[in-house]
């Protein structure tokens, strides 16, 4: 069944006439349809409903946006704002989708995914860099 293969895992859900103050932790998915202030670590997926208020530090692996976030936002592989979803503050993210009559303030850093060993040099950029030392 390929239907399964595309199957989110929910850890947990802030429902609309739900506050959270304070950081949250989670793994899979998680889904805010109320209102949180604080920050928002590791996780793989953050879904901001259309009512979700987020106000927050986050890093994640992938965000949805259907609601309101400000804040500093991380999302390692992607970040979707779609066309419900208001998005102030600073976004770093390899991968941004945003849909037509989304809002988007602030600023955007489009960094390359982070590969999972940080010596990832080749030779020729290791050699590179030594001789520039020398000069």
């Amino acid at each position: 069944m390929a239907r399964n293969e595309n199957f989110v895992r929910m850890s947990g859900f802030i429902d609309k006439d739900t506050e959270f103050n304070g950081e949250l932790r989670f793994s899979d998915s998680l889904r805010i349809d109320g209102t949180l202030k604080g920050k928002v670590m590791s996780g793989q997926n953050l879904i901001i409903g259309e009512t979700g208020d987020v106000d927050a530090d986050i890093v994640v692996r992938h965000i949805s946006i259907n609601g309101r976030v400000k804040g500093n936002v991380t999302a390692k592989e992607r970040a979707e704002i779609f066309a419900n979803g208001r998005f102030t503050g600073k976004l770093v993210t390899p991968k941004l989708v945003i849909e037509e009559g989304a809002f988007f303030q602030g600023t955007c850093q489009m960094e390359l995914k982070v590969l999972e060993s940080s010596n990832q040099q080749t030779a020729p950029e290791a050699d590179a860099k030594e001789g520039k030392k020398e000069s």
